[in-house]
């Protein structure tokens, strides 16, 4: 038994297909199964089950692909060591985002790191929460940017700053004269949300549960930008992140953003890693870049969408 026998198996368990697995390993099919078989008759037990169009591992396959899984990980991870131990601000790092966080926050950041570390190759994924985790127990990623409560005893969770919500309404709505208003008056609404398997749709949930508001459930989004786009044609209204209506966000004319004066709803992000990382040392540097952002960045404004006419401008001259 090898390495390169462990991560063929483990590039079967992830594309439940011969030629799928040969391809991302560089090798031939017959190469990727002569082995596999090899691995079974060192193993005594069948790792798969074949079939013309399929491949599913066997009970003591899917056992045998999660152990590889971690041994190539610690390898990979003792190879990363040791070029960190030559220069611990140098190599790659996997960094893991997810999808209503990563536009909005990305460009304030990039350049601080730039800037920091200069020689760090940092390569982005963006995903939804639950595949990031996934991703990071599997030694796929790194580090991931995670909203939380994140509850995963193989993670060390370093906070990195609190984002509140803001309400976002129609030009046209009632509340749309307002600057702010408590949570409590969020009751007699419903709210447009994204659709499961978003973190921020648990996050406004949960925030209809303490103020009891209820969803617009006719409609869920796929992206912010698709509610934001819902807003704006008076479908109805939601609760944005701050920094997703933070410049270089373009201005929304048709949308109006309240803050709450009473309570402050928002979302707290951490950076995790495995707690057996070599990279811990340096990831802990990177988060510090993280959570030495401007203050403002996460200070709700009174409101950033269009500004109010002028009662003089507020009718138009004919022309």
């Amino acid at each position: 038994m090898n390495l390169r026998d462990l991560k063929y198996l483990v590039a079967l368990a992830d594309h439940k297909h011969f030629g799928k697995a040969a391809a991302a390993s560089f090798v031939s099919q017959p190469t990727l199964s002569t082995q596999i078989r090899k691995l079974e008759d060192e193993l005594g037990v069948p790792l798969v089950e074949r079939a013309p169009r399929k491949v599913m591992l066997t009970p003591a396959g899917r056992d045998a692909a999660e152990r590889a899984r971690r041994i190539v990980a610690e390898i990979e991870q003792m190879k990363e060591a040791a070029r960190r131990s030559q220069d611990p601000e140098a190599g790659t790092v996997r960094l893991g985002i997810f999808p209503t966080l990563g536009p909005y926050l990305l460009p304030h950041v990039i350049p601080r790191i730039r800037e920091r570390f200069p020689q760090l190759e940092l390569l982005l994924v963006e995903e939804k929460s639950d595949v990031l985790l996934s991703r990071l127990r599997e030694g796929k990623l790194d580090a991931g940017l995670l909203a939380l409560p994140v509850h995963d005893e193989q993670m060390h969770v370093e906070p990195l700053f609190e984002e509140p919500f803001l309400l976002a309404v129609p030009e046209t709505h009632p509340l749309a004269k307002r600057d702010s208003l408590s949570l409590s008056e969020l009751s007699e609404q419903k709210l447009l949300l994204l659709e499961d398997g978003h973190c921020l749709r648990e996050q406004a949930l949960e925030v209809c549960r303490l103020s009891g508001a209820n969803e617009k459930s006719e409609f869920r989004a796929t992206s912010l930008e698709t509610l934001r786009q819902m807003v704006a044609a008076n479908v109805g209204a939601t609760l944005l992140p701050t920094l997703a209506v933070k410049p270089p966000v373009a201005r929304s004319h048709n949308i109006r953003l309240l803050g709450f004066s009473d309570s402050h709803p928002s979302r707290r992000i951490a950076m995790l890693w495995r707690k057996s990382s070599a990279m811990g040392g340096f990831l802990s540097k990177l988060a510090g870049v993280f959570r030495d952002l401007p203050g403002e960045l996460f200070t709700p404004t009174a409101d950033l969408g269009a500004p109010r006419p002028r009662k003089a401008a507020a009718r138009a001259k004919p022309a």
